[in-house]
């Protein structure tokens, strides 16, 4: 989980010692956010400003001004993308399926709150029909308000934003098919918003159904590294690779 830390530094030193009070003569604030990202391995970054801390029905979120990624969105004590390099993320999730589709025209986003996803399906010409649906109607209107790389997008008018849990969404639209569908969700810990979108029940039964002939499906699966695969991303492919031809 995530931290914040303050701390008075010497302005040309990089010492630093804990303190509440006003920092003394010679002296600057410094605050940090801190995350554990493996055991014994942390990041931080310094943060120019805290712009907003809160908690909704389903997660907590945050809004930090980082002096190195700028503004960053941190969900649940996780950082979930950061306005420098975001693009990295949402473009290797959005575009290697759609390019791969011959004629992409409804896409179905499971999540993607923050409107990232949506803005990078955008781009593509032959979409007329994005249905972005995520279960945390908070997240979505904070991040309309916060993140203005994406109130393009918002205001697409190709794109539909929907308040509802994906599944349930996924199973009302029985008739309708869609070219590609997007998983932009938090990883699947057990009692998470999540957790039930990344089964083998679920994609049999509601992903593959909705998806038109020659669909594809594409889901964020987690760290991939040398020891953090083991946290989420080889189960998830294990489950894809019993469901899904290709992978």
């Amino acid at each position: 989980m995530g931290e914040i830390s303050c701390s008075t530094e010497p302005i040309n030193g990089v010492l630093s010692r804990s303190s509440s009070s006003p920092p003394p003569s010679g002296y600057r604030k410094s605050c940090w956010y801190e995350e554990e990202i493996e055991e014994n391995l942390r990041w931080c970054f310094a943060l120019n400003s805290i712009l907003h801390t809160g908690s909704t029905q389903y997660q907590e979120i945050a809004l930090f001004d980082t002096k190195p990624f700028g503004k960053a969105l941190v969900i649940d004590g996780k950082l979930q993308s950061a306005e420098v390099d975001e693009f990295v993320y949402h473009e290797c999730l959005v575009h290697p399926p759609l390019l791969n589709h011959p004629n992409p025209k409804a896409v179905f986003i499971m999540g993607g709150g923050e409107g990232s996803t949506a803005r990078e399906i955008l781009k593509h010409t032959t979409v007329d029909k994005v249905v972005m649906c995520d279960i945390d109607e908070e997240v979505v209107e904070f991040c309309k308000e916060y993140l203005v790389v994406n109130t393009e997008a918002f205001n697409d008018p190709r794109l539909d934003v929907i308040i509802n849990d994906a599944r349930a969404e996924l199973e009302k639209r029985k008739e309708e098919k869609f070219d590609v569908i997007v998983g932009d969700l938090a990883d699947p810990i057990e009692g998470g918003p999540c957790y039930k979108l990344y089964t083998k029940s679920f994609y049999e039964s509601t992903v593959k159904p909705r998806l038109s002939q020659g669909g594809i499906f594409v889901t964020q699966a987690g760290p991939a590294g040398i020891f953090s695969h083991a946290e989420v991303y080889t189960c998830i492919y294990n489950t894809l690779r019993q469901v899904f031809k290709c992978k």
